[in-house]
């Protein structure tokens, strides 16, 4: 028997059903939190009502704000929110957003945690990859509070206690991880999600993709985490190209959610591939957004990895509900559908690019673990050159 665990996160509830504002008094309530700091984005806090409902349905428990997260999580930034939280002393983080906010906060709790002030002290704190492939995880204590979050992308950020933060020196973005600082509680509220871009909803909606896949095609798969992921596909393959049709339409937006739900499962508990991998390099290096690296690199890692995957990847093709076709075709079929970039050039990478983008990928954890050994930055090159 091959032997195995599933590690389940220190969260309590995912909530669906109820507007944001009210879902996270509730919460707040339950808790018995009394000093509410609120994490998000610039356009959610200044050009959009979301953030003010919050704050008004907190009354005198919102003790402020921090909305100057930014894209890929650059290590300044986290250094700017924990101080602000800091000063604030907070009992409850309320998370709005995305990945990007999501993440923030994971990282940021850790600085609180141990105290970290500068960017150069989060080099004692996120996963390194030793040369065999084997990895270093920091030993990381309980936060002075939690974070709940909000979701308005389909990222999934929200389902792992691992967050990516980049390093503008290295330009490597690098992971974090520990027990308490994902999300305690999850918010599920369509409503919040209609001020997301299009491209941003339908790109995450193809990460969410990217998620089920590598995890159903992981050499930790398991059933548990295969009955997940395959009902994340059938709803997603369904679901996004609804969304892309009626943006409007709540219940499918909904549908999208509860599917990310599902795929993202797997996250830090199960190995992921190159897809992840090269994924988080293109972000890192060339600051290509997460979504966009999924549609790029996902059906191009599925051809790479077919020699070691073919029955897996059949059942990808059954659950996005063209069981005849590759499974990488699938995949770029609804990429397509979506109107979303298939190739490198599409996304703005420079053949130039490369070199740094493989040798990146080579200090990523995922890399490591796809299912198709990837022997150095050569072989990651080669893959890049069949989506450039």
């Amino acid at each position: 028997m091959k032997p195995g665990h599933y590690q389940f996160l220190a969260q309590d509830r995912v909530i669906w059903g109820k507007p944001a504002a009210q879902a996270v008094v509730e919460e707040a309530d339950r808790l018995g939190a009394r000093r509410v700091f609120v994490v998000t984005g610039k356009t959610l806090a200044r050009k959009t009502d979301v953030i003010e409902r919050i704050r008004i349905a907190l009354g005198d428990r919102f003790v402020g704000m921090f909305d100057e997260t930014r894209a890929h999580t650059p290590r300044p930034s986290v250094i700017e929110g924990a101080r602000a939280a800091r000063a604030a002393r907070p009992d409850l983080i309320v998370t709005v957003g995305g990945g990007t906010p999501v993440d923030t906060v994971k990282v940021m709790l850790i600085c609180l945690a141990h105290d970290v002030t500068t960017v150069d002290q989060l080099d004692n704190w996120h996963v390194k990859v030793n040369p065999d492939g084997t990895r270093r995880i920091p030993d990381v204590k309980s936060p002075p509070c939690r974070q709940i979050v909000v979701g308005t992308t389909l990222s999934g950020a929200e389902y792992s206690n691992l967050g990516g933060c980049t390093d503008p020196k290295r330009r490597i973005k690098d992971a974090f991880t520990g027990r308490e600082i994902g999300a305690l509680s999850v918010i599920l509220d369509p409503a919040v999600s209609v001020h997301t871009p299009d491209w941003l909803w339908l790109s995450t909606g193809v990460r969410a993709v990217d998620h089920a896949v590598e995890g159903l095609l992981s050499p930790d798969a398991h059933p548990f985490l295969d009955g997940l992921h395959l009902h994340a596909l059938r709803l997603l393959g369904r679901s996004l190209r609804r969304n892309k049709e009626t943006p409007g339409d709540l219940d499918a937006r909904l549908q999208s959610m509860i599917a990310v739900w599902l795929a993202s499962s797997g996250i830090n508990r199960v190995n992921y591939g190159a897809s992840h991998g090269i994924g988080h390099a293109l972000g890192g290096a060339a600051d290509v957004p997460h979504g966009y690296t999924s549609c790029v690199m996902l059906p191009a890692v599925l051809r790479y990895n077919l020699p070691a995957t073919a029955d897996r990847q059949r059942l990808v093709s059954d659950a996005l509900g063209a069981p005849d076709r590759p499974a990488a075709d699938c995949v770029q079929a609804l990429v397509r559908d979506l109107g979303l970039p298939g190739t490198l050039r599409d996304v703005g990478l420079k053949r130039e690019q490369f070199d740094a983008v493989a040798n990146a990928a080579m200090h990523n954890i995922w890399v490591r673990t796809n299912p198709q050994p990837i022997a150095g930055p050569d072989d990651v090159k080669r893959i890049l050159e069949t989506v450039w």
